[in-house]
């Protein structure tokens, strides 16, 4: 099975079977985050990908859930079946492991759960092209591939290689499907291979993860910053410009020519003008509902603290400064890919993350701006 998944950086094998991974173990080495740790062992936009004649095809796999207590769970997670590019069905993922996480303690609570087989009966008969995307916020493994005819790896369909690396809305956020993230989304619909490195709450410029970009195979690289560093109060903006310089430095040194944009972020309320940390917001969680909210004084933007507003502003100074050296380098403002207009038509639900809607419209822009094909 290990020749035929698509999208991650290597596979671990565990007792319970593959777990693809986002980043390598070098680089996981490097962040003893646990949210990291979490978000990279996600297999956003990861896929088993192989061509056959069998008209039943089964997956066997035990899932990881992370539940905080006393937070709304997410819906369980989806496998998508993509045939010739169409996607034909979708099984929902059931047992599994479950790590709940007291936020208040930090204590964890392990529950073992069964695995899960997703089937898919009755598919046309012929050679195909078969993708099964694998659920984009539950860490995966990978137990064992069945169909009643065999399976060989999909051939070279010649297709650019897109590489993407943002914050929890490139990862998934609340899509309603694998295949429904909005980079899945503009991958198929310009005919590109996505590889996601989407990682929920960790786009915080990371070295490591500038250096896997920089030595993972790719024609297209994109790269949307911004949100985590404000939700996170990482750092100010006299390290912010420095820190994005460096970071396409090491990109570059790997990818030399290819075309790179940097995206900023899209239209978030809460963050436009007033600085992080992000927090929940604890009256909604009291009434059930998952909810965002900005805790930092808008007061100390003058004294270098990060909003929206000022991310944009030194993104745009930063590729306008490395421009004239390098051609191939360009901008693209979040708003345009979802603006103020936007979210008064479909406001973020927790004030944070787009919902499934959003995720189309976001990729229906980024398609038809043209980068993804030029």
């Amino acid at each position: 099975m290990e020749n035929l998944v698509k999208g991650a950086a290597e596979l671990e094998r565990t007792p319970e079977g593959l777990v693809p991974h986002r980043l390598p173990a070098w680089a996981r080495a490097q962040c003893p985050d646990p949210q990291l740790a979490m978000v990279e062992s996600q297999p956003s936009g990861v896929r088993l990908a192989f061509r056959t004649r069998a008209t039943t095809i089964e997956l066997a796999t035990v899932r990881t859930v992370i539940v905080l207590a006393g937070v709304p769970a997410r819906p369980d997670g989806i496998f998508d079946l993509v045939v010739d590019g169409t996607l034909v069905a979708r099984s929902t993922a059931t047992g599994g492991n479950r790590v709940t996480i007291d936020m208040a303690t930090g204590s964890t609570t392990a529950t073992p759960g069964p695995a899960h087989t997703a089937r898919f009966a009755d598919l046309p008969p012929g050679e195909k092209d078969v993708e099964i995307w694998l659920p984009y916020q539950e860490t995966t493994a990978l137990v064992d591939l069945r169909a009643d005819a065999p399976v060989e790896p999909m051939p070279d369909r010649g297709r650019r290689v897109w590489l993407h690396h943002g914050s929890s809305i490139s990862h998934g956020s609340n899509a309603a499907s694998p295949t429904a993230i909005w980079p899945a989304r503009a991958a198929a619909a310009t005919g590109v291979e996505l590889v996601n490195l989407g990682l929920g709450g960790s786009a915080l410029l990371d070295p490591f993860t500038a250096r896997v970009m920089r030595d993972t195979p790719a024609d297209l690289i994109s790269v949307k910053i911004g949100i985590n560093v404000v939700n996170a109060d990482l750092m100010r903006r006299r390290a912010f410009g420095p820190a994005v310089h460096g970071f396409l430095d090491t990109i570059r040194e790997g990818h030399p020519g290819t075309p790179l944009l940097v995206v900023s972020p899209i239209w978030c309320p809460i963050h436009e003008e007033t600085p992080g940390p992000g927090d929940f917001d604890l009256a909604a969680l009291a009434e059930g509902r998952m909810r965002f909210r900005a805790t930092g004084d808008p007061a100390e933007v003058a004294r270098g603290k990060l909003t929206l507003g000022v991310i944009r502003e030194e993104l745009a100074r930063v590729v306008a400064q490395r421009s004239p050296g390098d051609p191939h380098l360009s901008y693209l403002d979040g708003r345009e890919l979802y603006g103020p207009d936007d979210y008064a038509e479909l406001p973020l639900p927790d004030e944070l993350h787009p919902d499934d809607a959003t995720h189309a419209r976001i990729a229906d822009r980024f398609a038809k701006q043209g980068w993804l094909t030029s």
